[in-house]
């Protein structure tokens, strides 16, 4: 393989599609911008990784303190100093510090005369720099420091190749911060070998969200072991190794961890080592460098078979450009101004970097169960960083949709998952560990989602009779209070009261929000009873289907004097009270007014519920405006939308359920322009595993999920006047072709779906499948005929 090999898959021919036209993007990863979402909360980070990569090397930025950084995931745009560039990282992860972070790498310009753990606030052994220093590329990163050291990376999958320049005749030292990641480590290792130019360890840790609050000390454990091998084009000047405040130059290893807590209760611990070179005659180095999860071996074996022994960056780097344009192309626009471009493939970018290789070259990756374990027979590999609450919405359907086989594959993922954990899926998986974090089962909902979407690649049968009996088994960790309420360890907590009440609890639920929790598993339930249907196994499927209307049991019409609402319950039946709308007694990460709405799976029962289609799309316009009538998009209203976080985000193509589809197309237009954008600051909030950045693919192209378990898709005005989508491995495309497409026309006049009329705003599940033509006459004013029907509404 190595960089040749690397290059050869690349060439593959996109899917089948019509003649390009002139105005046609060629190059998708022209337009992509890394630092997107980099500031504002969106919490992406700009270095160099591949599509589904295990190795995302990045800088950790620093406001000094050394146990902790900048920004959720370690980079923020306005924190121009770093402590070193790391490994690994976590795409939009909301907890702060985030997850992984691993074995920061910092060029240093100076004698190294301290221990650099010891340097708590990041004095000394950090560097300052400037954007204009900065340039990030898909695949790609490089900066240069003011201490006058520079840092240029570029990735294969599990490897990379690294050029650092320091200033001519001055030290020159590379740190090898082992036990630094992101939430601390439990322990870490350190080699350095003189004669052979190398340096090796490994890092214990784990601890996602382990700091928040509401439930993280559950999660301050160890779970997942990773190791590098680094080697250099050159032999070092000097070496040495630190131990908490103890420095021993000269000395090869060292071991030690720093824990998982925070500030003073960890400063000053945790071990790594130094290497130095000769500047006076070549003042750049070369390192490559391989990562594994199994083993060091793991670690060579992924180098070797990734990247050639004479491979430089610029090598490297270009190989990593093919690898993005090539997932990209699978959706090519045409038209559209050159910001709405790179907002648009940027946004593609992020939704594509998640789920993220845990396996090596040879298949072995570890269990969740604590062992090495071998992908199973027809799978290509083991995935991870499942950030099931948030992806369900909207990226694993992007996913499926654009990388079927991926998505078969990350679903044979969690299964294998669950077999080695007890046949419990975790709701939010890292590596190898099951976090608990959020709430709900998002995993029944993802892998039903990927069946009706047409994923085959994986057990599907294995897969439904776990998670079916997930649903209908209590577990004994779903009467446990541990990690709650933002980490319950129950993945169906207190089933068989839910199973007897008919809704969760809230003082008996052992979950973050009774009224969440019946939300959640409506949706998964009915999710579920789609899948059973297709697989023919119809006495699940009615019995799992009339669960998904127990969203109904946690709907009460006269929650206020003037409106019905979601509102939690207690096991006696009573309503928990007092009731406000603007609270979030009950949920998780949102108010009652925002999850009174996230009933996908059956709007026209939600519409009914409210007094009718009418009423409920009156209410829906008091969700996105103000009394006064502006609009109120952008969040930090509980009564009103928020495009920050998930719960909501499906709300605003409800209008087409409700009979007015061009209030769908006026709001998505709305939001699409006023809070996405280009720029650090282009992200609404946490990107979340790419689910914000998949919600802007979608509603780009004028189309969204219609609820998880369904292919089905609903419509609103694209915004580029062409769009061809060619699933990798499929050879017809589905083109959306929009002439009038512009910022001034969102309203849709007109559709047709392989050169036929069609008057409804929904399009069904075998054309989003197999592919087809889509076409949109677009308008400057609604048309408030289109699309009404009451009889064709999506149900």
């Amino acid at each position: 393989m190595a960089v040749g090999a690397l290059l050869a898959p690349l060439v593959e021919a996109p899917a089948a599609s019509a003649a390009p036209r002139a105005d046609e993007v060629r190059h998708p990863v022209d337009h992509v911008d890394p630092l997107i979402g980099s500031a504002g909360g969106g919490n992406t980070y700009p270095g160099a990784n591949l599509p589904f990569g295990m190795i995302a090397w990045s800088p950790t930025s620093t406001t000094g303190d050394q146990t902790n950084t900048a920004a959720a995931n370690g980079y923020a745009y306005d924190t121009t100093r770093v402590r070193g560039f790391s490994l690994t990282h976590v795409n939009g992860a909301g907890c702060h510090p985030g997850a992984a972070g691993d074995v920061p790498i910092m060029p240093f310009v100076g004698e190294v005369d301290s221990s650099p753990t010891a340097d708590t606030k990041d004095q000394k052994y950090a560097a300052t720099f400037s954007h204009e220093k900065e340039k990030a590329e898909p695949g790609h990163y490089r900066v240069g420091l003011d201490s006058g050291a520079s840092a240029d990376l570029a990735v294969s999958e599990r490897a990379g190749v690294a050029d650092f320049s320091f200033p001519r005749d001055a030290p020159a030292r590379l740190l090898f911060r082992t036990s630094n990641s992101l939430n601390g480590s439990e322990n870490a290792h350190i080699e350095i070998d003189r004669e052979r130019h190398k340096v090796t360890g490994w890092v214990l840790t784990g601890a996602f969200c382990g700091r928040r609050a509401n439930g993280g000390e559950n999660n301050r454990k160890t779970y997942y072991r990773l190791h590098f091998s680094a080697s250099f084009d050159r032999a070092f000047s000097t070496v040495g190794t630190w131990e908490n405040d103890r420095l021993s130059p000269g000395a090869t290893t060292a071991d030690g961890g720093e824990g998982y807590l925070t500030g003073a209760d960890r400063a000053g611990r945790g071990s790594g080592g130094y290497v130095g070179f000769d500047t006076a005659r070549d003042n750049d180095v070369r390192m490559r460098l391989g990562i594994s999860y199994v083993s060091l071996a793991g670690a060579e074996s992924n180098l070797r078979a990734e990247i050639a022994p004479r491979a430089s960056v610029a090598d490297v780097a270009a190989a990593g450009r093919a690898a993005w344009d090539r997932r990209l192309r699978a959706i090519r626009i045409s038209g559209g101004s050159e910001p709405r471009r790179t907002a648009f493939y940027t946004a593609l970018y992020h939704s594509l970097q998640q789920p993220n290789l845990i396996s090596d070259t040879d298949g072995r990756y570890p269990g969740m169960d604590g062992t090495p374990h071998r992908v199973e027979r027809g799978q290509t590999a083991q995935y991870s960083n499942f950030s099931g609450w948030d992806q369900y919405r909207a990226q694993v359907q992007l996913l499926a949709l654009l990388q079927p086989e991926v998505a078969g594959d990350f679903a044979q993922s969690l299964l294998n998952f669950a077999r080695q954990n007890g046949g419990v899926w975790d709701r939010w998986v890292h590596i190898s560990g099951a976090t608990h974090v959020m709430t709900g089962d998002p995993s029944a909902a993802t892998l039903a989602t990927f069946y009706a979407m047409g994923v085959r690649n994986f057990d599907a049968k294995g897969a439904f009779d776990s998670l079916y009996r997930q649903a209908t088994v209590p577990h004994p960790d779903g009467l446990s209070d541990k990690g709650c309420p933002g980490q319950c360890e129950g993945q169906r907590p207190g089933l068989a009261q839910y199973l007897e009440s008919r809704y969760a609890a809230q003082d008996a639920c052992h979950c973050w929000g009774g009224a969440a929790e019946t939300l959640e598993d409506s949706v998964a339930d009915d999710a579920l009873a789609r899948w059973a249907r297709l697989l023919g196994r119809t006495k699940e499927a009615d019995e799992l289907g009339t669960r998904g209307g127990y969203w109904r049991n946690v709907f009460n019409p006269q929650a206020t004097g003037a409106a019905g609402y979601i509102q939690a319950r207690n096991r006696d039946g009573s309503w928990v009270t007092p009731f406000d709308p603007a609270s979030d007694r009950g949920f998780a990460q949102g108010s009652a007014a925002t999850y009174t709405w996230m009933v996908p799976q059956d709007v026209q029962g939600l519409a009914e519920a409210m007094g009718g289609r009418d009423k409920a799309a009156a209410r829906l316009d008091g969700f996105f405006h103000k009394p006064d009538g502006s609009w109120s998009v952008r969040g930090g209203d509980p009564l009103r939308y928020d495009p920050t976080n998930e719960p909501g985000i499906h709300a605003p193509w409800l209008y087409n359920a409700l009979g007015q589809p061009w209030k769908t197309q006026e709001t998505v237009r709305q939001i699409v322009t006023t809070v996405y954008g280009t720029g650090p600051k282009g992200l609404p909030g946490n990107d979340d595993l790419g689910t914000m950045s998949a919600w802007y693919v979608f509603a780009a192209l004028g189309l969204y999920p219609q609820a998880p378990g369904r292919a089905e898709a609903l419509l609103t005005g694209p915004l580029f006047p062409r769009a061809a989508i060619a699933p990798a491995g499929q050879r017809r495309a589905l083109t959306i072709d929009a002439p009038d497409a512009s910022d001034t026309r969102p309203y849709v006049r007109a559709v047709r779906v392989n050169g036929r009329p069609h008057d409804t705003s929904w399009l069904d599940g075998s054309v989003v499948r197999q592919g087809g033509s889509l076409s949109f006459d677009l308008a400057d004013r609604p048309d408030t005929g289109w699309a009404t029907d009451p009889g064709r509404l999506p149900r």
